[in-house]
């Protein structure tokens, strides 16, 4: 009991105290090197600025999760197809692949400009910042995961002269589930940082916008405030979908949970055990 529960609280505990830490250290060295407050802010600093602009911060922020939602849905409705085309077609998977790789080694920064000519400076730009950078992972790993299915269950499925569909449904895509949220996970944090781009480059809203307006009257504060909101979102958003994966999959997540290490299955220290005879 007492294990399990040491298991479960592991992963939290652990980071939570390296980032006190890492604030603490941050605090006491700004302290002590009397640090400019406009060049790096204080951490108590930015926690009160924060609280006192908390509504005109989460004003801007259903503007940036819109933005993150809106772009990442449109990688899931598109990417998903594209990764399922990808497996079925070689012929396709020779023309559009590599075309995928050049969209993606291109900065999102460089392409932001160009959207928001061709779109305007509203939020539609911003989707489409969040959705190039936010699709491929999803295609990639997804197409992983329909390619590495193993060759013994599809031979299975056609002794039983099962269909391409049903094949797809019943083989396929649910051993490729947990490659689709892999990717899902990756893209949704990408997602942020596509629909905060393009806040960058032209925007009168968002966190994006909140970052540059307050570095540009150097409120150093304000924008520190606004990065953190931004990491949050990001880590929610993360664990959002790793709930949704624990539902969909629940025998992926149990796999994880009950994977120990080695030392753990030889038992636990100082318990007593017979001698080889």
């Amino acid at each position: 009991m007492l294990a399990a529960l040491e298991r479960r609280v592991r992963p939290v505990l652990l980071p939570t105290v390296v980032l006190l830490g890492t604030l603490a250290v941050w605090e006491i060295t700004w302290r002590v090197f009397s640090i400019p407050r406009f060049v790096v802010p204080i951490p108590s600093g930015i926690i009160a600025e924060t609280w006192a602009w908390r509504w005109y911060l989460l004003g801007h922020s259903w503007v940036t999760l819109y933005e993150t939602l809106a772009g990442f849905g449109l990688s899931i409705v598109v990417g998903t197809p594209l990764a399922v085309m990808l497996v079925y077609s070689p012929i396709l998977r020779g023309a559009l692949y590599p075309l995928l790789v050049v969209t993606q080694a291109v900065p999102k920064v460089a392409i932001a400009p160009v959207l928001l000519l061709l779109l305007g400076a509203g939020e539609v730009s911003k989707v489409v910042v969040a959705f190039l950078v936010a699709f491929f992972p999803i295609v990639v790993d997804t197409a992983t995961g329909l390619a590495a299915t193993p060759p013994e269950l599809l031979d299975l499925s056609r002794s039983y002269r099962a269909s391409q569909l049903k094949t797809f449904l019943k083989v396929r895509f649910p051993m490729a589930l947990p490659f689709f949220f892999s990717g899902l996970k990756v893209a949704v944090t990408l997602a942020v940082i596509g629909a905060v781009v393009g806040e960058f480059v032209g925007s009168d809203k968002g966190l994006g916008y909140v970052i540059v307006s307050a570095t540009s009257y150097w409120k150093s504060n304000l924008a520190f405030g606004a990065m953190l909101l931004l990491a949050a979102m990001a880590v929610g958003l993360f664990g959002l979908v790793e709930l949704v994966e624990r539902l969909v999959c629940p025998w992926y997540a149990l796999s994880r949970e009950h994977q120990e290490p080695a030392e753990d299955l030889e038992g636990e220290p100082g318990e007593a055990r017979a001698p080889a005879s």
